[in-house]
């Protein structure tokens, strides 16, 4: 099938930085090489965050300087601030490829943005706005994500009118596209839809993207329906690693395995192959000492006859 979601691979960033196991430099470039194998051309490689706050994101621009130099992938930097902006546009001096994306963050409650970046909700989209105007100069594409978009540790549900708000505040800084992110996984496919629909309204030229945690189970069915929504970008983790070091009990990433498995099945091109990301999914799990919540890892792709279970 030819694809028609395009799937960000997250692993490698939002991933690991939950994770107390440490991937030296060299790991993470094999987990971002073995996505690239499975078919994967849109990856999180590395975030420019504090290192005392995030230590396994220490190593951002070591871990760029070796990634393969490939014509037909993004890499993308994540960035919470100008300080982290500039350290993404520094890995492109001296003609180096460095980082060809950044990916900024506007979080949704004004109590989750103080803590996680020190300003108020409506702070953090402008500051997005303002970076994007920045990056753009610089000859970098930028993208926003709204963190917490459905809900907050500290605060509870979200209003869709706020992040409303927030989106056309960092559409006037003419992102690539705006994401929504169900950071601490309380979001239902009735909601998505709605979210989806609604800022659809109001930015109909703005292309969407979507980033759902499966705390509460809910992720791959909120997945499927933010695409019937009209997303055609949704972000994975192979594995189901991840969870946001900033929420209590925000559990992992919806899994790629399981992502592919379920859009595939239904008819849904991604151009990813399964049964490489199995193999990553393996490979994690040696390293960490434990399984993963994927069960499409567990269970594995759909049985041939021979094995099928009468």
């Amino acid at each position: 099938m030819e694809p028609s979601v395009e799937i960000v691979e997250v692993s490698a960033r939002d991933g690991l930085q939950n994770e107390s196991a440490v991937f030296e430099t060299s790991e993470k470039v094999r987990l971002i090489e073995a996505a690239l194998s499975a078919g994967l051309k849109r990856l999180e490689v590395a975030s420019f965050v504090n290192p005392k706050r995030v230590p396994q994101m220490a190593d951002g621009e070591a871990v760029i300087a070796a990634l393969p130099d490939k014509s037909d992938v993004t890499y993308i930097g994540l960035v919470l601030n100008k300080r982290g902006l500039l350290r993404a546009l520094e890995t492109r001096s001296g003609g180096k490829r460095g980082v060809d994306e950044v990916g900024l963050v506007a979080v949704a409650t004004d109590t989750f943005a103080q803590r996680n970046q020190g300003q108020t909700s409506l702070e953090s989209a402008e500051l997005c706005r303002d970076m994007l105007a920045l990056a753009s100069r610089e000859g970098m594409r930028g993208q926003v994500t709204l963190s917490a978009s459905f809900g907050c540790p500290f605060e509870g549900r979200v209003s869709f009118d706020h992040v409303i708000n927030m989106a056309t505040i960092v559409a006037e800084g003419e992102p690539v596209e705006i994401a929504i992110a169900d950071t601490i996984g309380v979001a239902s496919p009735a909601r998505v839809t709605e979210l989806v629909e609604r800022l659809g309204a109001v930015l109909p030229e703005m292309p969407l993207r979507a980033h759902f945690h499966n705390t509460r189970g809910t992720g791959l069915a909120n997945a499927y329906a933010a695409y019937h929504a009209g997303v055609k970008t949704l972000d994975a983790s192979i594995g189901g690693l991840g969870g946001c070091p900033f929420a209590p009990k925000a559990t992992g990433n919806i899994s790629t395995e399981e992502l592919v498995y379920m859009l595939e099945e239904s008819g849904i091109g991604t151009g990813v192959d399964l049964a490489r990301l199995l193999e990553s999914t393996k490979w994690i799990e040696s390293h960490l000492g434990r399984r993963l919540p994927s069960l499409v890892a567990q269970a594995g792709a759909f049985p041939t006859p021979e094995v099928a279970c009468l």
